[in-house]
């Protein structure tokens, strides 16, 4: 039976429309680190290197690769994890310029995906479809820990009005923000989507 992240795992990956304390475990990813305004058009790069050596891992056994302990499934969600340069910090007043962001955008991986595997993947991509930003993809194993999450729904621009809500329920459950690094998950395509209607789960790290 096909392994659906949305049905199966559900509470990592669409909490409710309020904050949730989740305990998120060790999982594999497919990550690359980039910096400057996600609005920018090379951002898309990014993401399609991601999506492309998750697809090229997804469809393996279709080219008559054995990977053992493989199952079918669908392609876990893009994800980001959002920070500002050292400058920024230094001169930071509280607003955001987006030119001063930093990024580590990731996909999920089953746990059958070793490094090895993903090396092979790669090395047959780079001859059919020969992406920029193939060689900056690494394979690492991330644990996040203690987090409250949401579901923020609307605009990325309107994010700190749920942040908001986030650490007023940390503070009010005893728990302190461990930075402003957070992650987002991705649940809609805004390519297709309108902004107003864009679902994303918010997630930061915290203690206590």
């Amino acid at each position: 039976m096909k392994h659906e992240w949305r049905k199966k795992e559900k509470k990592i990956y669409i909490p409710a429309n309020k904050p949730e304390v989740i305990e998120v475990p060790k999982f594999k990813f497919l990550t690359i680190n980039g910096e400057g305004n996600p609005n920018m058009e090379s951002f898309t790069n990014y993401i399609e290197v991601l999506y492309t050596l998750s697809y090229g891992i997804k469809m393996s056994p279709k080219k008559g690769m054995e990977l053992k302990g493989f199952y079918d499934y669908t392609v876990y969600p893009l994800e980001g994890v959002w920070d500002i340069n050292e400058k920024a910090k230094k001169n930071f007043n509280g607003l955001i310029n987006k030119d001063d962001l930093v990024f580590k955008l990731m996909i999920r991986q089953p746990d059958f995906v070793h490094a090895d595997f993903v090396g092979i993947i790669r090395e047959m991509t780079i001859k059919r479809k020969p992406l920029e930003l193939l060689r900056e993809v690494s394979f690492e194993e991330i644990e996040e820990g203690k987090c409250i999450q949401m579901l923020h729904k609307g605009s990325f621009d309107n994010e700190p009005e749920t942040f908001k809500v986030m650490e007023e329920f940390a503070e009010t459950n005893g728990l302190k923000r461990v930075s402003k690094i957070h992650r987002e998950i991705y649940l809609s395509d805004t390519r297709k989507v309108a902004p107003e209607k864009l679902k994303t789960t918010l997630r930061f790290n915290v203690e206590g």
